[in-house]
């Protein structure tokens, strides 16, 4: 009993980190989609997190035309004005 629960643990972590690899692979590459059709890709940022917010950023505009700071700034005033 005890072999069978370690090898469904190496399994999950198997899965884990390949759900971790595969999105890191695809954020990079978002990234890079997302520099290039950026109009300020010349004063951005080589920091790997910028670049992976600017990816997912892209792919919620493309997705829900509103940028990820504009998603906030509505749930930002949506609560300000329940809370009047």
């Amino acid at each position: 009993m005890e072999k069978i629960k370690n090898i469904v643990i190496m399994d999950i972590m198997r899965i884990r980190i390949l759900a971790i690899v595969g999105s890191l692979i695809l954020l990079s590459g978002c990234s890079e989609f997302a520099l290039l059709m950026s109009g300020a890709s010349i004063a951005a940022t080589q920091n790997t997190y910028a670049r992976a917010y600017n990816g997912v950023d892209v792919l919620t505009i493309m997705s829900t035309e509103k940028s990820i700071k504009k998603h906030a700034y509505d749930k930002v005033k949506e609560v300000i004005d329940e809370t009047k």
